[in-house]
């Protein structure tokens, strides 16, 4: 019995231990993002789609726990660790393309800029999951698209309307990212 009991400690100990590896890595990777947001290497459109992959990932972890009593098979640890390598090489690819995140000097983009600055910090205070920063994610890389639309349409500038619609949008946002921080 001693021996049962022994083995069910060390069990229990090793599933621990992988929870809490899979827990730091989530973290790490969450953090590295949140460092491709806030230097712009990371643009919303790639940061949506990094957090969606994240959520899946972790959907899946959540989904095979609960379906083995909270622990993962050693077949499902070593799918979520190839994921995870994966999503890994991803944030690095993406960090390191030519694609940035480029904000002006004027209040739209100020505002901008700021937005993505509170979710990069929601992301590293773990306040936003990988769902929800992938919904604002989406948000902000449709406001970009719009602006950067309508700039290519007037000659690099908003027009008094386009400006006024863009200040709306950026008010529902930052009312959308209190929400998910809070």
């Amino acid at each position: 019995m001693g021996k049962l009991i022994g083995g069910s400690l060390m069990a229990l100990a090793l599933a621990g231990m992988a929870l809490a590896q899979v827990n730091v890595r989530r973290e790490n990777q969450q953090d590295r993002i949140a460092n491709g947001v806030s230097s712009g290497q990371l643009t919303a459109g790639e940061t949506a789609t990094l957090e969606n992959k994240e959520g899946y990932i972790n959907h899946e972890v959540a989904t095979d726990r609960a379906a083995n009593g909270g622990t993962l098979t050693g077949g499902e640890k070593a799918q979520i660790n190839n994921q995870q390598n994966r999503l890994s090489n991803q944030i690095y690819t993406d960090k390191h393309n030519a694609a940035t995140q480029h904000y002006g000097n004027n209040e739209v983009d100020a505002r901008r800029e700021n937005q993505q600055d509170r979710i990069a910090q929601g992301i590293r205070s773990g306040r936003l999951n990988a769902g929800q920063t992938a919904r604002l994610e989406n948000h902000e890389a449709a406001i970009n698209h719009e602006v950067h639309t309508d700039r290519a349409a007037n000659g690099g500038k908003l027009t008094p309307a386009e400006h006024a619609q863009v200040n709306r949008q950026l008010n529902r946002q930052s009312g959308r990212i209190y929400r998910a921080k809070h």
